[in-house]
């Protein structure tokens, strides 16, 4: 088939549209120049001035904000898991409601999600802090790992555990010896993509935080309207592109593993 020049040209263009602006970010990371819009040489000095001890409010952020997303992983691979098992095991109307309640929050604005959450933390009275992030984190990190999870089951061998069975294993040993280890890819997958999603996310935690509960995306926010080191906020954020990337780029190497098949089939 013989390539298109306009396809190619509008493809190149919706690159440069996509990644330009972040090539700049990183770029003017390295500027020595106070102010973006003309080149002064490459330097070091903002990523530095980042670690010097007058910035030490931004590696508390940072260490808040990776608090936040360990537990929000943690308890979303748990539950999203349990989730996917049951939504692949049974069928049903009820399960039909299950699905729904967990594809939700994939399709629903973060900004709906950020009022309704805080509207319930209003109504049960909670103060606004470092748990209601959590609790919001968790609510749509759930789905991410229970997708994943879920497509991962879809080439389960079921025939694994019943020959577990058959073999004398108990349901125990069997989910923690054969099962687990087969879904581990796309639960460690998921999981990354969780922690990804809530170390990066800005509205749904800009409207259940509290007082002295800022999240890393909040404060670099906060910076950008009121600090004037903005190559200390392009260093911030080459840091964290890097490792954003880095995380996206494991978990796509742990979804696309497929295990050693454990039982081959007889004719």
């Amino acid at each position: 088939m013989k390539k298109s020049a306009f396809c190619i040209v509008i493809l190149a263009l919706v690159l440069v549209f996509l990644y330009l602006p972040i090539f700049v970010l990183v770029g003017n990371s390295f500027n020595a120049a106070k102010f973006g819009g003309e080149w002064a040489g490459f330097t070091f000095d903002w990523y530095a001035a980042l670690f010097s001890p007058r910035n030490r409010e931004i590696w508390m952020s940072f260490k808040r904000s990776l608090l936040v997303a360990a537990i929000a992983t943690v308890v979303s691979c748990v539950l999203g898991t349990t989730a996917a098992m049951a939504l692949n095991k049974w069928k049903g109307r009820l399960q039909t409601v299950h699905f729904g309640l967990i594809y939700t929050p994939l399709v629903v604005p973060e900004i709906l999600m950020g009022i309704s959450l805080l509207m319930m933390f209003a109504s049960l009275k909670i103060p606004c802090g470092l748990l209601t992030i959590i609790i919001a984190h968790i609510t749509f990190c759930i789905s991410y790992v229970t997708m994943t999870v879920l497509a991962r089951l879809q080439d389960f061998d079921d025939r694994i555990t019943e020959a577990a069975y058959d073999l004398g294993a108990g349901g125990l040993y069997t989910f923690f010896h054969v099962t687990l280890p087969i879904l581990m890819p796309g639960i460690v997958a998921g999981g990354l993509l969780a922690f990804t999603l809530s170390i990066d996310d800005f509205v749904i935690t800009f409207f259940v935080t509290g007082p002295g509960a800022d999240t890393l995306p909040l404060k670099i926010y906060s910076m950008i309207k009121h600090s004037r080191q903005m190559p200390v906020i392009n260093s911030l954020s080459t840091i964290m592109l890097v490792l954003t990337c880095l995380l996206v780029g494991v978990s796509r190497i742990v979804a696309n593993h497929r295990p050693h098949r454990h039982l081959k089939t007889t004719k």
